[in-house]
């Protein structure tokens, strides 16, 4: 049949690695997650929140380099890793319920009114969730194809944006999210996982 042809859509591969029918991996869409915020703000039900996120960057990790210089040349090891703040957009719901969870969150860690800070991190750090989906909804459940939980978070940002009487888009509340560790789960799917730590026989860099 010609639908065969579809399981040669991929790169071929060397002969000892190629099987007869390769096939093209279904690839995870951008369109299909959820977000969901634990411990943010005062108000216990945050589900207004995940209905209105338009879209949320995923993490990204730098090692800052360490150099050590040698006699003709230099060699780098990897330094402490520092995770990349990440920005999440909200649409502002006609209801005000995104702005009220985004306000008791700043006030969390600032009193704006009071002009009081928040005595330590755990009194307004939160957990921020999200899950690729793969497409179920309804009474087809959706399964979870990768989640990543980010630690430690907290809003270095606001953004309220702007009105405009020429656009039709709806108005956005944007976030920067500062955090302290993301961890892919469940544990031993990607980030996180157990890896036997390697110590060399020789020590040399």
């Amino acid at each position: 049949m010609a639908v065969s042809s579809l399981t040669k859509f991929t790169v071929p591969l060397a002969t000892d690695q190629s099987a007869s029918a390769q096939g093209l991996l279904m690839p995870k869409l951008k369109f299909r997650f959820r977000a969901s915020f634990e411990n943010f703000g005062v108000s216990s039900n945050t589900v207004e929140m995940t209905k209105q996120v338009v879209d949320i960057k995923r993490p990204s990790v730098n090692f800052n380099p360490i150099t050590i210089d040698v006699y003709n040349s230099k060699v780098y090891l990897a330094g402490k890793p520092e995770w990349q703040e990440i920005t999440v957009n909200l649409r502002d719901d006609a209801g005000g319920n995104v702005s009220k969870m985004v306000g008791e969150q700043l006030q969390k860690q600032f009193d704006f009114m009071e002009q009081a800070s928040a005595a330590s991190g755990i009194d307004y750090k939160f957990v921020l969730r999200y899950e690729v989906l793969d497409g179920g909804n309804g009474a087809n459940q959706p399964n979870v194809l990768e989640t990543w939980e980010l630690y430690g978070c907290m809003l270095t940002t606001v953004d309220y944006g702007d009105m405009n009487y020429s656009s039709n888009d709806p108005v956005t509340v944007g976030l920067t999210v500062r955090y302290d560790n993301a961890i892919q789960t469940p544990t031993g799917t990607g980030v996180g996982t157990a890896v036997a730590r390697t110590i060399g026989s020789t020590i040399t860099g």
